[in-house]
Formats: C-alpha cells, sequence, structure tokens
C-alpha cells in the first residue's frame, strides 16, 4: 500500500475585498415577528455554508436576483431584538443584508476530499460571532463572493442560526437559485404561530423522560458551554459510493429477525460510522457510548404545520450502548438501535416539546433550556446530522451546480452526512473529531476499517 501523503486539514484561499454592498428587498411592513423556543435553543450564532463553482457568477445579477428573493424572506433583512421575556424577535425593516465582493490571486483549484478549505467568508471568527448580534444593526444574513484568478468563483453563505435551521436555510439558497434562474418557487410561511400553536404537555411518562431538552442552572449551563471549547477539533471527509452503501444496507438486513423488521440506508450507515468511531477512541468495554440523532420535526408534524414552515424545526434523540457491546453487535443489529433511536420521535413527543420550551420562554428561563446530555459532550458521545437529503448541489445561481460544498468544523464530536456532488446515491461524510482521532482516522488502518467493502485513498 502506498504511503499516506500528510496533508493539512485546512488551505486557506487567500483574498482581498473589493466591495461591499447592502442588499435589502425594497419593501418592509415594519411587522416583529417572534421566534420560537426551537429557534431560541441555537443562540444567535451563524452557519457558515461555502460552495465552490468551476464558472465565474456574475455579482451584479447576484445582488438584483437576491433582493427579489428578499421579498418573501423579510426575516433575513431585518434585525434581532430581544423581548421583554429574554426571548428573540425579528423585526422586518429591510435593513439589509451584507454582499461582500473579494478577488483571490489564486486560481481555482480541485478542491474536495485530499483538498479542502477554510469556510471562505473572510475574517471567520469577526463573521460568526454572537456577541454582536441582538439590538444591534447586524445582518443576519451575510454572502462572500469570491473570484479566483482565471475564472471561477466561491460563494461563502452565513445565515444567522436563530432565524433557520439546517433544512430552511437551504430552502432559501434553493429559492435564491429558481429566482436568479427565473423559475417558479413556493413561498416559505413565517407564522411562528403555526409551530408553538402544536404544544401539548404529554400524560405518559415514557414521553416525558424522552424530552430532548432540559432546564439547567446557571452553572452547569456555564459548564455545558465551556466543555466543547476544551479540545481542538478536526474534520476529516470521506465518501461512500453506493455500491458500497447497498453491500453494506444488504448485510445488515439480512441480520434482521424479526417479521418486517427493516433498516433504511441511512440507519446501516449511521451504525456503522458509530461502530468504527467506537473502536477508534477505545474506551472501556463498560464505558458508555452515546449517540445523538438530529432529527428534522417537520416530517413527524406532518399536516399539523404548513409544508412550507421556514423557521427551526429540529430535535434531537439520543441512543447509548456499552463500548463493549457496541464493538461486539452486528452492524444490523446497530442499525436497528438507530431505527429504534429514530422511531421515538412521535408527534406526541414533539408536542410535549414545543409546550415544555414554551413554559420556560413564558417565565424568561428560556436560556437555560439545553439538550439533555449538553454535559456529556466528549469523546464518548457522537452527533450526527444527515443532509443527504438536501438540495446542495442544486444552488445554481447562474454558473451551474458547485462542485464541492465546504462545512465547517464544529466543537462537539460531530457526523456531518451530505449528498456526493453528483447525487449518484452515495455519501459524502464529515467526521469532525478531536485532533489526535481525526489523524487516526485519515491512516490507512482506519480508512480500512471505514470502507472494508471498497478500499481506496478517500481519507480528506
Amino acid at each position: 500500500m502506498a504511503r499516506r501523503k500528510t496533508l493539512p486539514f485546512r488551505t486557506v484561499v487567500d483574498s482581498r475585498v473589493e466591495s461591499v454592498h447592502t442588499v435589502r428587498a425594497g419593501a418592509a411592513d415594519g411587522d416583529r415577528v417572534r421566534l420560537t423556543p426551537y429557534d431560541l435553543l441555537t443562540g444567535p450564532w451563524y452557519t457558515p455554508l461555502t460552495f465552490f463553482y468551476r464558472k465565474t457568477l456574475d455579482g451584479a445579477a447576484l445582488r438584483d436576483s437576491l433582493a427579489r428573493t428578499l421579498l418573501r424572506y423579510p426575516l433575513l433583512a431585518g434585525r434581532l431584538l430581544r423581548d421583554a421575556d429574554g426571548g428573540l424577535s425579528v423585526l422586518c425593516n429591510d435593513a439589509g443584508v451584507r454582499f461582500t465582493e473579494a478577488s483571490s490571486p489564486e486560481p481555482m483549484r480541485e478542491y474536495g476530499h485530499l483538498l479542502r478549505a477554510q469556510p471562505v467568508i473572510g475574517d471567520v471568527l469577526r463573521e460568526v460571532s454572537p456577541f454582536g448580534v441582538v439590538d444591534r444593526d447586524t445582518p443576519l444574513l451575510k454572502i462572500r463572493l469570491t473570484q479566483m484568478r482565471g475564472g471561477g468563483s466561491v460563494l461563502g453563505v452565513l445565515v444567522n442560526h436563530s432565524l433557520a435551521d439546517g433544512g430552511s436555510t437551504l430552502a432559501f439558497l434553493e429559492s435564491w437559485s429558481r429566482e436568479h434562474l427565473g423559475l417558479p418557487w413556493e413561498p416559505p410561511s413565517h407564522d411562528r404561530g403555526a409551530l408553538e400553536a402544536l404544544g401539548r404537555l404529554s400524560d405518559r411518562p415514557e414521553t416525558r423522560d424522552n424530552r430532548a431538552f432540559a432546564g439547567m442552572g446557571r452553572t452547569r449551563r456555564l459548564l455545558s458551554t465551556l466543555r466543547p471549547g476544551l479540545r481542538k477539533r478536526a474534520t476529516v471527509t470521506t465518501r461512500f459510493e453506493a455500491a458500497e452503501l447497498a453491500a453494506m444496507k444488504s448485510e445488515a438486513q439480512g441480520a434482521l429477525t424479526d417479521p418486517g423488521a427493516w433498516v433504511s440506508t441511512n440507519d446501516v450507515l449511521t451504525a456503522h460510522l458509530w461502530r468504527v468511531l467506537g473502536e477508534l477512541r477505545g474506551h472501556p468495554d463498560e464505558s458508555v457510548e452515546w449517540l445523538g440523532l438530529v432529527v428534522g420535526a417537520q416530517s413527524v408534524l406532518g399536516g399539523a404545520l404548513p409544508s412550507s414552515y421556514w423557521g427551526n424545526c429540529v430535535t434531537k434523540s439520543w441512543t447509548s450502548l456499552p463500548a463493549g457491546d457496541l464493538r461486539g453487535r452486528s452492524l444490523g443489529a446497530v442499525a436497528a438501535d438507530v431505527r429504534r433511536c429514530l422511531g421515538s420521535n412521535t408527534e406526541d413527543k414533539l408536542r410535549d416539546e414545543i409546550a415544555f420550551l414554551g413554559s420556560y420562554r413564558r417565565r424568561g428561563v428560556s436560556r437555560h433550556v439545553m439538550s439533555v446530555h449538553a454535559l456529556d459532550v466528549s469523546e464518548t458521545s457522537l452527533s450526527v446530522n444527515n443532509w443527504s437529503r438536501f438540495p446542495l448541489y442544486r444552488i445554481d445561481l447562474g454558473a451551474g451546480q458547485p462542485f464541492w460544498y465546504e462545512f465547517p468544523d464544529l466543537p462537539v464530536p460531530t457526523v456531518h452526512v451530505t449528498p456526493t456532488p453528483q447525487e449518484d446515491g452515495g455519501r459524502d461524510v464529515y467526521l469532525c473529531l478531536s485532533e489526535e482521532h481525526a489523524d487516526l482516522a485519515r491512516s490507512p488502518r482506519w480508512q480500512e476499517r471505514l470502507h472494508p467493502r471498497a478500499v481506496s485513498g478517500r481519507a480528506g
């Protein structure tokens, strides 16, 4: 086997700012939209996404189509305000979106698994800081377009997370794409009250026990906030081809013995990654390994919520196994655990969570609510966020589809799953781990463990 070439985890795209614009819709109703308790869970952080295009995007044309799109997304052009009870609202005053144009002396490179880039949004620490957002004239959407020497563009997008989860962020980007191409698109629903009206405390003890969130005192909340930052993280990317996933699913399904039992491709991939990373981390057999699954609540609530609802509508469910059991169980058995964990997200659970979170906001202590496993975020937990059905590679803004997408490093151990650029049924996987575990995951031995049916140089 060829010797592994050591590569940096990230490269930096050198660029300089050429111009900064404020993009407005040109109309404002002045409404104040009160954010839901689901929105408040994230805090006013920004989510940075970066898209790489081989052809050059037209900045002026992008600003024009963005302005038209903002007519139906007035929250993105508004400003964040603090409510009297500690909650947050968006003033839809059309204060505008920041659109920065930059140029790079570098040519477009073959970004991908073997050559990754820092999020191309300028000064990362300043751009994503949540501390200068509330009650300030700070844009909630920031765009940075970097033109590369010789052609090609990099589009950096920052959306304030208190406005939208990942699905809603991609829905906005797809709306912008369709508006830019002159195609019809469905207007979003900004009726936050439609979500809150679904709140109903459950009378089932098991439902209350499975809540994804819990109230915390100030000290525990501070600890849960500080702990993730104590270890440096790095992200490894790897690709699972469609044939490889099909072989894994066939193996897992064949191990299921209960009549009618089934698991999805994503269940199997999640189970496989959890097993391999559990083995890599090498904890004692009796220690507990936690798996957290980020779940979109929209599909569970069904017709009770408008299909075009735009905002944060995400919950989480957890499962655990002793480290020895995780290593020793079959792929099918662990995938069945993943399926049961996902199945715990019933409509009763989600309605109970909405009511529970709403009760804390009414008491003015919504900032004391966090994930029930906030203090377990460590090297014994893993959070999985699956975006494989999102239209990441359909964001065509006049220069074709992007050929690569970058996801930021996160402060906690995380698996981020996306479609491949070819959208061929494969999956790209971003493994955000401690630096020492990330380095191990990139080694030939652990690449073989990640890809036992199709070993090739896939580490990023």
